[in-house]
């Protein structure tokens, strides 16, 4: 329990000191209007008050990710709490935290515009697409997933189809109604139910205080074969770092009123992520058995929900265990609707198409929503289809992270400000993203088995993007 306290105690911490620092770093104009006071259009650009802007922000970025993820990633044993604190604090939070404010102060940009505004058009085409395709993977996976929990939560003539269906009208709905009608008044109930299990399963740890692993027993565990570079770093993402979190910043910048609340929000609410992250996997190494994760009677593998369920029913009780499942279930389709809800605004602020009319919402989210139902049919259809999907969802994902990163890289330089607070995490994610690519047999895979070729390329790429960045920073230098 040492590791873990410390841990805990480094994630708080770090909110108060880096987190002040970045900050200062940025250092925002405290008079500024923010967006939601400047362009209301009872849509998208609405203020909201702090505290519920938080809550969705939280929930937005929340996913599955921080339990699921935690839950598979604690098989590397304690690197991956030095993941998810490090991770957070100095890569993931700065990350949130920076996107978000750079679209507070330029009239609540999406991400493909703000990456457009300092690495040029072409790369804001590029990955104008690139975000609106992990959008809607994000939107199918998270469908595909609570389906199946509901399915075994109800009665058989509801099954995981029909729940699809549910879901997915849902999504509809929560895309192109204004955001204070669904998303304003349901998210902070769930955000609490999720807060709630995570603080249950915390104070559940020292109550039965089990035997953590400790950083000087090592890092890796018996129970993982894969390499802890790249595997863990994929694995655990929206505990540390995530690039579908700078597409939710953008949403949440439209709703705030005070550019003051900026580190609350947007760093606040991923330190608080980190916690959610660090808690499950820690809880998730009592599971763990001579073969692993594995049920004791059956001998089967435990999923992430399994496990999420198992603790929270044998841990909160039956209440504490239905607030947890409702977290699990709902933590999903929340930010599979937000995915949804950003894909539309990104696309209107690409082709400059106002958002006020319905008519012009549905325009715009049509041809998204056609995309997402043709993944998910390919899901359904394919027995391997989700796992696919989910694959290079996770890939995807840590790219844009990447491409965030270099963007608030030149944005800082830019500005004369210190821009080493995203450079060091944008080389190291992008020798993360590169590595995964041929040494993961989901993706290349060239050398199965063998992890040294794919280290020296992802090396190679690391110091090709820190040389290539300090070429372009003499040339601007000049200029």
């Amino acid at each position: 329990m040492v590791t873990f306290s410390i841990a805990l105690l480094l994630l708080v911490c770090g909110y108060f000191v880096y987190g002040a620092f970045v900050e200062r770093v940025f250092a925002p104009n405290y008079s500024q209007k923010t967006p939601a006071i400047l362009h209301p259009d009872g849509v998208d650009f609405l203020p909201l008050p702090t505290w519920k802007v938080f809550m969705i922000q939280f929930l937005n970025i929340a996913g599955l990710g921080p339990i699921f993820g935690a839950i598979m990633g604690a098989k590397f044993g304690t690197a991956s709490y030095l993941w998810i604190v490090f991770g957070t604090i100095f890569a993931g939070a700065v990350h949130d935290f920076l996107a978000g404010m750079i679209s507070l102060s330029n009239d609540g940009e999406s991400l493909p515009e703000i990456i457009g505004r300092y690495l040029g058009k072409r790369t804001k085409a590029v990955f104008g697409v690139f975000t609106i395709v992990l959008m809607v993977l994000v939107a199918a996976v998270f469908v595909s997933g609570p389906a199946e929990l509901l399915a075994g939560m109800t009665p058989d003539f509801l099954d995981a189809l029909k729940w699809i269906l549910i879901i997915f009208a849902y999504y509809i709905l929560a895309t192109l109604l204004p955001i204070d009608k669904i998303i304003g008044r349901v998210y902070p109930l769930f955000a609490i139910a999720l807060i709630f299990m995570a603080i249950g399963i915390l104070v559940m740890l020292y109550v039965k205080h089990p035997a953590l692993p400790e950083i000087w027993e090592g890092f890796g565990t018996k129970y993982e074969t894969n390499p802890i570079f790249p595997m863990m770093f994929i694995s655990i993402a929206c505990g540390a770092i995530s690039g579908f979190h700078a597409t939710q910043s953008p949403l949440m910048a439209r709703c705030m009123t005070q550019i003051k609340h900026g580190r609350p929000v947007f760093y606040g609410a991923m330190v608080t992520e980190g916690v959610v992250a660090l808690v499950w996997a820690a809880a998730a190494t009592c599971f763990f058995g001579e073969n692993g994760i594995v049920d004791a009677v059956s001998g089967k593998a435990f999923t992430g929900a399994s496990v999420a369920t198992a603790i929270s029913q044998d841990w909160l009780g039956a209440f504490g265990s239905i607030l947890a499942l409702l977290g699990i279930v709902a933590a999903p389709i929340t930010s599979g609707d937000t995915a949804l809800r950003s894909a539309r605004l990104i696309v209107a602020d690409y082709v400059h198409i106002e958002q006020k009319s319905i008519a012009k919402r549905l325009m715009v989210s049509l041809p998204i929503f056609a995309a997402t139902i043709a993944v998910l049919v390919y899901s359904i259809n394919d027995k391997n289809g989700f796992n696919i999907i989910w694959r290079y969802f996770a890939w995807c994902n840590q790219t844009l992270s990447v491409f965030t990163l270099w963007s608030i890289t030149v944005f800082l330089v830019i500005g004369k400000k210190n821009y080493f607070v995203t450079l060091i995490p944008a080389i190291f994610m992008t020798a993360v993203c590169t590595t995964y690519v041929f040494v993961a047999p989901e993706c290349l895979g060239l050398w199965p088995g063998q992890t040294i070729p794919g280290y020296i390329v992802g090396a190679v790429s690391a110091v090709v993007s820190a040389v290539l960045f300090l070429i372009w920073h003499k040339s601007y230098t000049k200029q």
